[in-house]
């Protein structure tokens, strides 16, 4: 396991090595850096590939106190400067894809393409503002924790009986993730901004957008949105039967289109 101190936080990560371009791996929300760990095995003897657990998640060290998207980018800005490497590719799941197109729009210089899973065009929306806030105010302090936990599979990773053995890694770790731990990394997502369509669409590196065609949280069509305003799209991959948790539950259905991406758009380019 290594740690590195960024931004008053203990960050833990995991690098490959090697002399391959650069890919930093950003999970998503509850879920941490070993979600990535079949694409971690596939890419790794081509690829440098670190993988990340953002504040709040896995066994990166926080300090407890509110922090925003934005800090994301900084710690994970932080990690490329001490590891001396000048330009990544951000693969980003959820959670980890908001983080990435945000570094992207304040530090295009960094990036060399963006690959978003499981994410969408931002919108200002009542219920799910609602439902959060409920999820974040009640966790862990109520006798419903199971209902909780239950329904955060059945939306993320999909049903049980379909994915029984995700259920069985993942549930203890959510079961243990704490109120103060809900209650901040909940408010980083309530309190990003609504990103514009010029903000957008001044992202010019390559992207690539994967997404589950059962993600009933995060609805393929503002996926589509999102990826429509990219001037430099090179494709996206809609994945039957998967929930949100697509890298996790259909690693074998994303990984040859996903490849494919890498090594046309990132494998020769300049070296960072």
């Amino acid at each position: 396991m290594a740690f590195i101190s960024i931004n008053g936080q203990e960050l833990h990560y995991e690098d490959s090595g090697g002399d391959g371009p650069a890919l930093l791996l950003l999970h998503g929300f509850l879920f941490d850096h070993t979600m990535f760990a079949e694409q971690i095995a596939q890419l790794a003897p081509t690829y440098r590939c670190i993988a990340v657990d953002t504040r709040g998640f896995g066994s990166t060290v926080w300090d407890g106190q509110p922090f925003t998207l934005y800090d994301v980018v900084s710690d994970c800005i932080g990690l490329l400067d001490a590891l001396g490497i000048s330009k990544v590719t951000i693969i980003g799941m959820s959670q980890g894809a908001y983080a990435a197109v945000r570094l992207a729009i304040r530090h295009p210089e960094r990036l060399v393409a963006l690959v978003l899973m499981s994410t969408r065009k931002d919108i200002l929306s009542e219920e799910f503002q609602a439902n959060y806030a409920t999820l974040r105010d009640q966790w862990g302090r109520t006798d419903n924790q199971a209902f909780f936990v239950d329904s955060l599979m059945s939306l993320l990773i999909g049903p049980r009986d379909h994915f029984e053995a995700y259920w069985q890694q993942w549930r203890a770790r959510w079961e243990a993730f704490d109120h103060q731990h809900m209650f901040h990394t909940i408010n980083a997502l309530l309190s990003k901004e609504i990103l514009t369509d010029e903000q957008i669409s001044s992202i010019t590196v390559p992207v690539f957008s994967i997404h589950g065609m059962d993600d009933h949280g995060t609805p393929v069509a503002l996926a589509d949105q999102l990826y429509a305003l990219f001037p430099n799209g090179k494709g996206k991959v809609r994945v039957a039967g998967a929930a949100h948790a697509v890298s996790l539950t259909h690693h074998a259905e994303i990984y040859p289109p996903l490849r494919a991406f890498l090594d046309q758009y990132v494998l020769n380019a300049p070296k960072g």
